[in-house]
């Protein structure tokens, strides 16, 4: 079976199986070619909790899908490669933040949205990139501990007047990217502007003209008026990039911003996922209650 006979049979199983197909932003070409929706990880699981259908289909990495069977509980949550884990998410566990809880008692916990259930239900409050600072800045006291990204956490320093605890996690393919090679992709592109990730180093983040999530990336890159762009986040999103702004350019810095998990999802996986109807992704029912309640306090915080 050819590559397009492997889409038509995905999509005719898909209407068969009341299935909707989320692939995340860093997903495979094809893999978001063939989505109903592609986005950030909490954004699909919020598309998939709105949705009537009652199968979800979660092209992305085990942590997402565990974030769509938080917020549907009542749905059959799939994920193609079950394999496909985050290496930052598995950075922290629940013993660990607990022996870091212990040290700093009464500190609120907020959690990256990148993080497993069970991290999740250690904590007060999650955020996403996009919403960190507000969501740090929103929780009581004078000092949070953040969870798992340092990065992450050090651009949210940035940015509060509290205290920031960090849990010494990170993501491989964001932390991989060097100072020398935006400088050269920017020498080469004096025209361009350079976009950059929170999840990058803070070297990184210094030299961007615009920080920002995902799905910023895409907002900023539709409305600002540059035709050219350097991209601090990893290759997946070049392709809803390039096909949302036909007349502009897009620019990775570096080979290796890849990230090996996104990319493991193949059309032969989400084809064998709604023939078989596995594997299917579950939280048990105290962890998922415990885990759900911090990202209803997340998503409880004012936007602006």
């Amino acid at each position: 079976m050819n590559q397009e006979d492997i889409k038509q049979e995905i999509r005719r199983l898909a209407k068969e199986r009341n299935a909707l197909l989320l692939a995340h932003n860093y997903q495979r070409d094809e893999i978001q070619e063939i989505a109903d929706i592609t986005g950030d990880s909490l954004g699909l699981a919020m598309e998939g909790a709105r949705t009537d259908k009652q199968v979800i289909v979660f092209c992305g990495v085990h942590f997402m899908a565990e974030s769509s069977a938080i917020l549907s509980p009542e749905k059959i949550v799939l994920l193609p490669r079950p394999d496909a884990g985050c290496p930052m998410a598995d950075m922290v566990t629940p013993e660990g933040l607990r022996e870091l809880k212990a040290k700093h008692p009464g500190v609120p916990v907020v959690t990256y949205v990148n993080s497993t259930a069970a991290v999740k239900a250690e904590s007060d409050i999650c955020c996403t990139s996009a919403n960190a600072v507000k969501v740090v800045n929103s929780v009581e006291g004078d000092e949070v501990i953040l969870v798992p990204d340092r990065n992450l956490g050090q651009y949210i320093a940035s940015h509060t007047d509290k205290k920031c605890i960090f849990w010494e996690g990170y993501c491989p393919t964001h932390d991989r990217l060097q100072v020398a090679d935006v400088k050269r992709a920017m020498d080469e592109h004096p025209d361009a502007l350079f976009m950059a990730h929170p999840e990058c180093p803070p070297e990184i983040l210094e030299l961007a003209h615009h920080i920002c999530s995902t799905s910023g990336m895409y907002d900023y890159a539709r409305t600002s008026d540059a035709n050219k762009f350097i991209i601090g986040t990893e290759a997946g999103i070049l392709y809803r990039l390039r096909k949302e702004n036909p007349g502009k350019e897009f620019i990775l810095p570096a080979s290796s911003l890849i990230c090996p998990n996104m990319k493991l999802t193949s059309l032969e996986d989400v084809l064998k996922c709604l023939q078989t109807m596995s594997p299917q992704i579950t939280v048990e029912k105290q962890v998922r209650e415990k885990a759900k309640t911090t990202l209803d306090r997340m998503l409880a915080v004012p936007r602006d």
